[in-house]
């Protein structure tokens, strides 16, 4: 930390934000290739979340390229520090009580680590959305494979820049063979069981 930095510790602590929601805040971390489906599931978690009463916030990697991120590109510098503003971001929001959904292609393993070593135990939740290359591909909403292969982008995550797997996420949803609503499902039927459930 900068020596001429003094964070002013506030009085009010994040367990005192969480117990004014009645929750167990935490981020939900989707990642996976584009149009592997992460913001349409995200989305419909968040939906989810909301008629059960939980505070959300869903941050987009779109929407975030749009302001907070506006300034970067893609190259692996650039994608890095995107990263690392979304998880400070999340950490933010971690505090002040919320259930953050964040969904991001994140690329690099080594990156998500990093933002997981933000947050206490149990709150950082690595969701993996998994679609092979073929039909992440196959279902290009916004053209950016076709673009990609044409040469027309660059960096592209699946063309020309790698997407690193998580190794041992908390869930896997392999959307080549689930629909949005049942991925969702799963996360939201998750975070009831689990032992320090995120949504209270």
């Amino acid at each position: 930390m900068n020596k001429a930095l003094f964070p002013h510790r506030p009085s009010v602590v994040p367990a005192q934000r969480a117990a004014a929601k009645g929750q167990q805040p935490c981020v939900l971390w989707f990642t996976g290739l584009s149009a592997a489906g992460k913001s349409t599931v995200a989305d419909l978690v968040e939906q989810g979340l909301h008629h059960a009463g939980r505070h959300t916030y869903l941050l987009d990697g779109d929407q975030l390229r749009a302001g907070l991120s506006r300034d970067l590109g893609f190259s692996a510098a650039a994608r890095s520090e995107n990263i690392r503003r979304v998880g400070e971001v999340a950490r933010l929001m971690v505090d002040a009580g919320l259930i953050v959904l964040v969904a991001l292609i994140s690329p690099f393993r080594a990156e998500r680590d990093k933002v997981r070593a933000l947050f206490a135990a149990g709150e950082f939740v690595e969701i993996h959305v998994d679609a092979p290359l073929a039909v992440a591909e196959a279902r290009d909403p916004k053209g950016l494979y076709r673009r990609a292969r044409s040469g027309e982008l660059h960096d592209f995550t699946g063309i020309d820049s790698p997407y690193e797997a998580p190794l041992a996420p908390e869930l896997r949803l392999d959307t080549s063979t689930l629909n949005a609503a049942s991925a969702a499902q799963q996360v939201l039927d998750w975070l009831a069981n689990r032992p320090m459930d995120a949504a209270g």
